[in-house]
């Protein structure tokens, strides 16, 4: 990628799809990390996405992609959740470093998820910063199929759509309006920890 050419919103997240085909094929990754490279971005950054994933140790997302340094912004939190201070770290990398795609990923396995189940089960208790994380994500597991098959996994994927949902239709003007113009895109995905897939999701999916 050239660090000076303006990416399309499609163009971004073909990268991103790209780069997980390679992942895929379990060839050994070498990113560009050298003095030069680090030179080149110590006076400015210039990530062509930004990222809101799940701090989970087994999802990280320049690795995913295949992606170098100064490429991606990350955002990640428990539960991949639209906190104020995601929120504003998303609105920086839109109108301060020009990123044209924002990627939400949720992924399987998610022990966020999974625990938000068990509270709104009324399987367990938690106290503290924990439980307010987890309320969070209370009405992704209220909204999915109490039925569905792997009930954490459908929320997690329920809890995208509605994060995807939120910065789509209720963000602030600074995010609404690229949106309407066409100069960002904000979509979802889904990361398969077995496989090592990232699925993106159409609209309604």
């Amino acid at each position: 990628m050239e660090d000076n050419e303006p990416l399309t919103p499609d163009e971004a997240l073909e990268l991103l799809i790209e780069g997980n085909r390679r992942f895929l094929e379990d060839v050994a990754y070498e990113p560009n990390m050298d003095r030069l490279r680090r030179l080149e971005i110590a006076a400015a950054q210039r990530p062509f996405a930004a990222y809101l994933s799940c701090s989970d140790s087994r999802v990280p997302p320049e690795l995913l992609f295949e992606r170098g340094l100064g490429e991606l912004f990350i955002i990640r939190n428990a539960g991949n959740t639209l906190c104020q201070s995601a929120l504003g770290s998303l609105e920086f990398a839109v109108t301060h470093l020009k990123v044209p795609l924002i990627v939400v990923m949720g992924h399987e396995g998610c022990g966020a998820l999974r625990a938000a189940v068990s509270m709104a089960r009324g399987d367990a208790q938690y106290s503290g910063n924990i439980a307010k994380v987890l309320q969070s994500l209370l009405p992704a597991v209220l909204e999915t199929d109490p039925w569905a098959d792997e009930l954490p996994n459908a929320a997690a994927i329920s809890n995208v759509r509605r994060v995807v949902r939120e910065l789509q239709q209720e963000s602030p003007p600074a995010l609404l309006e690229p949106q309407r113009s066409g100069a960002l895109k904000v979509v979802g995905a889904f990361y398969h920890l077995d496989s090592g897939k990232v699925d993106f999701l159409e609209p309604g999916q």
